[in-house]
Formats: structure tokens, sequence, C-alpha cells
């Protein structure tokens, strides 16, 4: 586990985690005031359009108050907690990074969030999630960070329930990925293999699932990192003074290397959703 933390830690990103504090403090939310979910929304969403996009996978999962959803690569929990709120239904928040998970964890205590959303340090590939949980699985730009496909999408299958549905946003390959490509997609993003559209949904198929369906949406987000770039750069002064200097340099750092992989045309947006067979 330390070598994998050590890994991601190589993007940007997932560098200094508890930064969030630091916005939530801007806001004269400082110290251990409750939360509303709406107050992180605008922090704790670390995928592509936000709580649009969180909609969009429960109109797909139809979760209700009786349902059980696994968030896979939770994060801060944004995802999670939104998806509760909205819907009613239990979710539990897996997240490999053990301080992504502690900060996750104690912000749906704030949010008294913490009889709907469970929080749980591992990784899928081990088998933590168990066998015929869930009725959902949802899983926002995490599926990108492991190799191990055949093995990912098993440990899916095996956590839901028959007839369960899966919600996955990831990068696809629209075309070969250039050497400096593959290089900054495993050095600032950690990303190690990025397949084709039909690797991706044969790798899925081949794990028992059915009906499986796919959208573009390389336009979307490539529209999204750009925007995100540019409002990151016209915020720097500030952010600098909250965060500090090398904080800022690492987001930007990551930011820019994801705006100009999408700008390069040879990597792709995929959401993909399917049923696990009966």
């Amino acid at each position: 586990m330390t070598d994998m933390n050590s890994n991601f830690k190589s993007m940007g990103l997932y560098r200094n985690v508890d930064r969030i504090m630091a916005d939530l403090e801007a806001m004269g939310k400082g110290g251990d005031q409750p939360l509303a979910v709406a107050d992180l929304t605008s922090f704790d969403q670390y995928h592509y359009e936000g709580t649009d996009a969180v909609d969009d996978a429960i109109e797909f999962l139809r979760p209700d108050g009786g349902s059980h959803i696994l968030d896979l690569g939770s994060g801060l929990g944004g995802p999670a907690r939104y998806l509760a709120e909205q819907s009613g239904a239990k979710v539990t928040a897996l997240e490999i990074q053990a301080d992504l998970n502690e900060t996750a964890a104690a912000l749906t205590e704030r949010c008294r969030m913490s009889e709907l959303v469970a929080h749980l340090n591992g990784d899928m590939l081990n088998g933590v999630a168990g066998t015929n949980r869930f009725d959902g699985i949802v899983s926002m730009l995490c599926v990108l960070h492991i190799a191990d496909r055949a093995t990912l999408f098993t440990s899916c299958a095996q956590a839901l329930k028959p007839g369960g549905r899966i919600f996955i946003d990831d990068y696809v390959a629209l075309a070969p990925l250039t050497e400096a490509e593959r290089t900054s997609l495993a050095d600032k993003v950690y990303c190690p293999y990025v397949p084709n559209l039909d690797t991706y949904v044969s790798d899925v198929t081949g794990a028992g699932f059915v009906d499986v369906k796919t959208e573009d949406k390389t336009a979307d987000w490539k529209a999204f990192v750009t925007d995100r770039l540019a409002a990151f750069h016209a915020a720097r002064l500030t952010l600098v003074d909250r965060y500090g200097e090398a904080t800022v340099d690492g987001l930007d750092d990551f930011y820019s290397t994801v705006a100009n992989l999408f700008t390069g045309g040879h990597l792709g947006g995929l959401r993909l959703t399917a049923t696990l067979a009966e």
C-alpha cells in the first residue's frame, strides 16, 4: 500500500489533500463546523463535470432508500455524499489512498451523513468490497489508474448482486498514443494503461456484464479540462496565498498535463454503462 500511495502522489491533484480545509476556511466554514453537502461540491468532485456527472449516474443506477451503491475510487467522498443525499441510498466509498479516505470520512461526519455513507480504505483488486453486496457501482475517473482490468472487472462483478449495474467515466485511446503522451499519463496522471474502445468493452463483457453501452465524452471533457486550467490560472495568486506555492505548482502541472493530453487528439473520454448478467 505504501508504494501504491507513493505512486499516486506523483499526481499534483493528490498532494496536500487537506487543502480542502483551507477552501472551507476561506468560506467561513473552518474548524469543526457542520457542513451541508452543497458546501463541498465545488471542492470535493475530483472528476469531470462535477455533480452533473453524478446526476447522470443516479439516472442510470436508479438508487433509492433500499439500495446499496459502491463508489469505486471515492476520493474525498464528494460523489458518494451527493448520491446518498439525492437518492437516500446507502453508499460504501472505497478509496485506496489512506489520507484521502481519512479526510473524506471527516467531511462526511461534518455533513451528518455517516449513517448513509461508509468509508472504506482498501484495494478493489483484493476483493475488499465483498460478494453480492451492491445494487450498483459508480466509478468516476478511477479505473484509469488500474492496469489489471481482468481482475478489476471480475471483482466488480463479484461485488454486485445479479442484475446490478455499473457506471464508469474513464479514459480511452482514440488513436495510438505517442511515447510522450504515454510518459505523461504514467508519470503525471498515474495512468499506466489506456485501451481502445473495443478492448475496453471486451474487458467488461469478459467479466460477465451485458447490455454494455458507451458514450463519447471527449469533446465535453476537453472543454472541461481547458476551462478548468484557465480558471486555475486566473485564481493563481489567491490560491498561492491559500495553499502555498508548492501545492499550486503541483496542481498547475497536473491540470496543464491533462489539458494538453486532450488537446492532442489521441486521448478520449468514455462513459460506459453495463448490467451484470443474472
